[in-house]
C-alpha cells in the first residue's frame, strides 16, 4: 500500500500538511468540512503530494515539512515545480 504526504492551500492562504493512505478520500473529507483545521478555510486546493512506501516514512516527511526543517522558500519551489498532471487524478 502506498501512503501520501500532501500539501493543501486554503482559501485564506495558509497551508495544511498531511499524510494519508487514500488521498482521494482524504481530499473529499477536507472539501466537505470533515477536517477541523480546514473546515473554516475552504475551499482547499491540492498543490503538492508525494508517495511514501510506509506510513512511518509519510509521517516523518509530514513532520519535516511542518516543523520548519525546510524553509518556506524550498517548499514554495517544490510546489512551483510540481507537475499539474500529477495533481489531476486527485483534484
Amino acid at each position: 500500500m502506498a501512503y501520501y504526504v500532501y500539501i493543501l492551500e486554503c482559501a485564506d492562504g495558509k497551508r495544511y500538511y498531511g499524510c494519508t493512505g487514500d488521498l482521494s478520500k482524504r481530499l473529499a473529507e477536507h472539501q466537505q468540512g470533515e477536517s477541523c483545521w480546514t473546515a473554516s478555510r475552504r475551499p482547499v486546493k491540492l498543490v503538492y503530494h508525494e508517495t511514501c512506501e510506509t506510513l512511518a516514512q509519510a509521517r516523518q516527511r509530514e513532520r519535516s515539512l511542518k516543523n520548519g526543517r525546510m524553509r518556506r522558500k524550498v517548499i514554495d519551489r517544490m510546489i512551483a515545480e510540481f507537475p499539474p498532471e500529477e495533481l489531476a487524478p486527485f483534484a
